[in-house]
């Protein structure tokens, strides 16, 4: 047998095509097939090496140990096979090797690596050390909210034992980049039961989910909490800025106000300047905004192209429409910020509100960036405002393909205005001809330390009785004290009786009957909402009569910017 091998111990190390008939001999005895297959590896020939591979096994000529199948699976990682991958995650299974930890390991990373994220997920089931180990399911779970898949990653979530901050942090983050803030609030108060002791990534992740949907309660205690963890918080610009916009978007200005004083005296980033600057714009504080921005550079702290996104906003809100072109100019000209998409989106946007349509209009044709369906979104809504239905029709024409349902209930909305009816139908059927769906008016309030969601004509909460009870009454004394329904708010054609009916049962409506509610007719203190889309014009009459009825503050945050009702009017004054 020595004989036969001295002669052959050259040719091991030669590349797979050039064997003689006696290495094929020698390819029967494992070790030696090893050998070979490593060394073509090591000359750089991953592909030839795994063709090898297939080659003896397909013959019978081969039966793999888990040694064979490490170097399968390492020639893979230079050179993805999706069937390799395949015959080997089998035959670890066959040869009962689950245990062998670098080869289970190797073989997850290649699904990885192939993209092949359920296989990848099937491994981890079936293997336990996978599974005790957090950083593999905290690589799966970061894949797959990667691909925005929260379902497939909440799987991989309740499948470890064993989980730490990463994975807690990472679940928490996809359930707010998926728009789920009521799951990240969720997932929060269970990882503080867990025991895990939340960070600074932590704290701004919930932080968001809190300012997604006005959970002014839940942010407090989770900045309490962060004031006893987190030492020095006021020096980290991430947590401040986290604070600033989570104030701000539930309806406490003054209190973001006060959490960006205290911070600009320790941290110079931009942030903080930025998300206040952006507060106040949501809340049409233009002068304010405008104020902070002089402030900033002052300090000599240079402003981005975040700052003039809500400079301009701001200045749009408020109709502030000179004050915009002055600081879209400063922009480019004094600061060197060269305009993007947002910028000329807010100027456009300043510029359709104040009902400047051909402006706006010659703004976008010289625009250098090719307008997007944002831009032409805000124009539309300012052609509703401003009743101009034959811009309306120039503009649509150049929006040959709308991208998503907004687009066309816009256009139907434009349409029902102007009493065309039938064009408003053809809208219609052509956002469910092309598989879309309306999405659905949802508004969110805080009580008893939970947040309740509310949908239009919405009967399925648990106090559903007496909330319309409620909103009848409020219906009622809204009207005797001047309210009178916006039927031009309706989309469809039907009876005056119908229009009023269906606006009577919008989400903000509902919410702010829950509020009366749980907290009397005749109690004090602000009646804060959150909404997911743009108030239409029916209800802020309404809100401004019922914060006239009720003696009291009714809060609105929309799509687009903060509603304070007191006293029968609204701090947007009527501009909007």
């Amino acid at each position: 047998m020595l004989l036969v091998l001295l002669p052959c111990s050259r040719p091991v190390t030669q590349e797979p095509t050039s064997s003689t008939k006696c290495l094929a001999i020698i390819q029967r005895f494992l070790p030696f097939c090893n050998a070979i297959i490593r060394a073509t590896i090591e000359k750089g020939s991953p592909a030839k090496a795994l063709l090898y591979f297939k080659s003896l096994h397909s013959s019978g000529a081969l039966r793999p140990d888990h040694r064979t199948l490490a170097l399968v699976l390492k020639a893979s990682t230079f050179s993805p096979h999706l069937s390799c991958a395949a015959e080997v995650h089998l035959r670890i299974l066959k040869l009962g090797l689950q245990r062998r930890t670098r080869l289970s390991s190797s073989l997850f990373h290649l699904y990885l690596s192939l993209d092949l994220l359920n296989d990848a997920f099937s491994l981890f089931k079936d293997i336990v050390f996978l599974k005790t180990d957090p950083f593999y399911g905290n690589l799966l779970i970061m894949r797959f909210l990667g691909k925005n898949d929260c379902e497939n990653s909440y799987k991989v979530f309740k499948k470890m034992p064993v989980r730490d901050k990463v994975s807690w942090n990472s679940m928490i983050a996809g359930a707010v980049r998926s728009s789920r803030p009521n799951e990240a609030l969720l997932l929060y108060r269970r990882m503080m039961l867990a025991g895990v002791e939340p960070d600074c990534f932590s704290f701004s992740t919930v932080l968001s989910a809190c300012a997604r949907i006005g959970a002014l309660g839940h942010g407090v205690l989770v900045h309490r909490l962060m004031a006893e963890k987190e030492a020095g918080y006021e020096s980290n610009p991430i947590l401040c800025s986290a604070l600033i916009d989570m104030y701000s978007k539930c309806g406490r200005i003054d209190l973001a106000r006060k959490i960006f004083d205290s911070a600009k005296r320790i941290s110079r980033s931009v942030s903080i300047w930025n998300s206040m600057i952006t507060g106040f714009a949501v809340h049409g504080l233009a002068g304010d905004a405008l104020q902070v921005f002089d402030e900033m550079t002052l300090e000599g702290i240079l402003p981005d192209e975040v700052t003039f996104v809500g400079i301009l906003t701001a200045c749009s809100h408020c109709g502030m429409v000179r004050e915009a072109r002055f600081y879209f100019e400063a922009m480019q000209q004094k600061f060197h910020v060269k305009p993007r998409l947002e910028h000329y989106g807010a100027m456009i946007d300043a510029l359709a509100r104040a009902g400047k349509l051909t402006e706006a209009m010659k703004m976008i044709n010289d625009m250098k960036i090719e307008p997007d369906a944002a831009v032409w979104r805000s124009l539309l809504g300012a052609c509703r405002r401003h009743g101009r239905y034959d811009v309306a029709k120039t503009i649509m024409g150049k929006m040959s393909r709308f991208s998503c349902s907004c687009d066309y209930v816009l256009l139907s909305n434009i349409c029902s205005s102007a009493k065309r009816w039938e064009q408003a139908e053809c809208a219609w059927r052509a956002m469910m001809e092309r598989g879309l769906r309306k999405g659905r008016g949802l508004s969110w309030v805080e009580a008893d330390g939970r947040v309740h969601r509310f949908k239009a004509a919405d009967r399925s909460h648990y106090n559903s009785d007496d909330i319309y009870m409620v909103l009848g009454e409020l219906m009622k004394k809204a009207k005797e004290v001047g309210y009178v329904p916006v039927t031009e708010s309706a989309t469809r054609d039907v009876s005056e009786e119908e229009k009023e009916e269906t606006l009577s049962c919008h989400s903000e409506k509902l919410a702010v009957a829950f509020c009366v509610m749980k907290k009397g007719r005749h109690e004090f203190g602000d009646i804060c909402v959150s909404k997911n889309l743009q108030t239409c014009w029916d209800c802020h009459e309404w809100m401004k009569a019922v914060s006239n009825v009720l003696r009291r503050v009714i809060v609105v945050r929309d799509r687009i910017r903060f509603h304070r009702f007191e006293g029968g009017a609204c701090s947007c004054g009527d501009y909007w």
